[in-house]
């Protein structure tokens, strides 16, 4: 099990159970009290509440801000991704 704040925007985890595309990989899209989750192979988007989210999540795979991703072809920084104004 990993820390409360182990996590953040844009992170990909890996979760327990496999998906119903049968992949375990997630990006997190929203943090928050619910965390916003994109299926890395079907697109799936899937919205849960943190408490349930801490139960299922198994380890952060990669970190948003992680300077190996900078060399990757389609790496955005943390701080380009747009964010809503409310």
């Amino acid at each position: 099990m990993i820390k409360n704040d182990a996590y953040d925007l844009a992170d990909t985890v890996q979760m327990k159970k496999p998906h119903a595309c049968q992949v375990n990989d997630w990006e997190i899209m929203r943090v928050g009290a619910d965390i916003r989750l994109k299926c890395l192979g079907c697109s799936r988007v899937v919205m849960m509440p943190r408490a349930e989210f801490n139960r299922k999540v198994k380890k952060v795979l990669t970190k948003a801000n992680d300077p190996v991703n900078k060399k990757k072809e389609y790496y955005v920084p943390k701080e380009k991704l747009p964010r809503p104004n409310f």
